[in-house]
């Protein structure tokens, strides 16, 4: 039996020149692999407050793409001191045209919408990095940040690559983003 894939990333905090930054990215062998626009609309449970166990229910919508995620309870077995998120993700794509379905599907079963988080994100990769992903994040009303992000069955694999990539990159001294993307949001 495989070990189940696990996806560790961390945020942090971007106020420098988005281009000079991916010219970097390019110099180190990274590539464009998409730009685009993301609504992610976030639920909790009426019994369980997801912005205090930080769980994540939501459904993405893009163009030609949708899907509805989970991500258990952050916990200090998911979490590390510096910043970085290790947890199992599942997702499920859905028809594009069936997001307005899931919503009432999650309405009707007694979820609560919290927020819908307005993302222009480009992402990166490298074939020296498989399995990892740079990510630019521009959030509506919240700011710019950088998202590093390995999948790998191995967590400790994984975290030292994030690492070392943030240190490859320059950006290992910025502020940490701790919270999620919705919990921003919330506050904004």
């Amino acid at each position: 039996m495989t070990k189940p894939l696990i996806e560790v990333e961390r945020k942090r905090i971007f106020t420098g020149s988005v281009d000079t930054f991916i010219a970097m990215l390019k110099a180190h062998g990274f590539a464009q692999t998409s730009q685009l626009h993301e609504n992610d609309t976030y639920y909790s449970r009426p019994d369980v407050d997801f912005m205090q166990t930080v769980e994540c229910l939501r459904v993405r919508e893009r163009d030609g793409f949708a899907e509805v995620t989970y991500k258990p309870a952050t916990s200090q077995a998911t979490s590390t001191n510096d910043g970085a998120i290790m947890k199992p993700e599942t997702n499920l794509s859905i028809a594009p045209n069936s997001a307005a379905t899931a919503k009432q599907l999650l309405a009707n079963l007694g979820m609560i919408e919290l927020v819908t988080v307005t993302k222009f994100r480009r992402t990166f990769i490298s074939a020296t990095y498989p399995s990892t992903v740079i990510a630019i994040d521009e959030i509506a009303n919240v700011g710019t940040f950088i998202e590093t992000e390995v999948t790998l069955a191995d967590k400790a694999a994984a975290l030292q690559t994030v690492d070392k990539l943030e240190r490859l990159l320059d950006i290992d001294t910025l502020p940490l983003a701790t919270k999620p993307y919705r919990d921003m949001c919330m506050k904004a």
